[in-house]
């Protein structure tokens, strides 16, 4: 019997049980704060050298890097090991899908990832960590080693537009799973939110795991307001024991 392709669309809401905040969403702290959304902002982090140090230092402190994966992400792995087909779009950039054991060809990241760090320039990539090291070690604003260019995280900021090819890749997938499960996100984002209803037009069966009400629940097969690290598990279990 043919196994359905499962398609996962994760946001911010996966990854809080992991100790990692929101801070996108419509009550985040970039929206809240201003002075701190200039720091992921492209064009002011670009053309300041204080913004820069600034958002260094808030890298440094924050706990992306130091999270682990939960209950929630180490079940997306668990029905992929399974032999279930799946595929993972996130807009997360915390890299907890692949550390919970999804082989990273199959988890593609809209917003990039902060586990990587890149030029602007010459566009070589080096760990975060690397980078960061050198911020711990002092430097305010570590430039580019190879040219001497700009640094930022392998994320995008404000004032950038999604890599097209992800995004592609994301569209196609949406259009040839079987169920797609939205969870952890607003579905207010614009184009990740589009990916729900795209999903339903070409067939799949949609639900939708997440505290608050989304603008495509009407379109669900299946709306869970449980939390996620105990529902996710659950719903992806049924598929699990369906392929068996």
């Amino acid at each position: 019997m043919k196994k359905p392709l499962v398609a996962l669309l994760s946001g911010a809401g996966i990854s809080t049980d992991s100790g990692i905040p929101d801070y996108r969403g419509p009550s985040g702290l970039w929206r809240r704060d201003p002075e701190a959304e200039k720091l992921v902002t492209y064009e002011y982090y670009m053309g300041d050298p204080e913004i820069r140090q600034r958002s260094w230092q808030m890298r440094r402190k924050n706990r992306v890097l130091r999270a682990e994966p939960n209950a929630a992400h180490r079940a997306v792995a668990e029905l992929e090991r399974s032999g279930v087909p799946v595929r993972v779009i996130t807009q997360n950039v915390d890299g907890l899908h692949q550390l919970a054991g999804m082989p990273a060809r199959k988890v593609l990241e809209l917003h990039g990832t902060a586990r990587t760090v890149v030029c602007t320039k010459c566009h070589t990539r080096v760990p975060a960590q690397d980078a960061l090291a050198r911020v711990e070690a002092g430097e305010a604003d570590p430039p580019c080693l190879e040219c001497g260019g700009i640094l930022k995280t392998a994320t995008v900021m404000f004032g950038e537009r999604l890599d097209p090819l992800v995004l592609g890749e994301a569209v196609a997938i949406t259009k040839a799973c079987e169920v797609f499960i939205a969870v952890g996100t607003s579905l207010q984002v614009q184009p990740a939110a589009g990916l729900a209803g795209v999903a339903a037009d070409h067939g799949a069966r949609l639900i939708i795991v997440n505290a608050e009400p989304t603008p495509y629940d009407d379109r669900a097969d299946e709306v869970v307001r449980e939390p996620i690290g105990t529902a996710l598990p659950e719903v992806l279990r049924r598929f699990g024991a369906a392929s068996g």
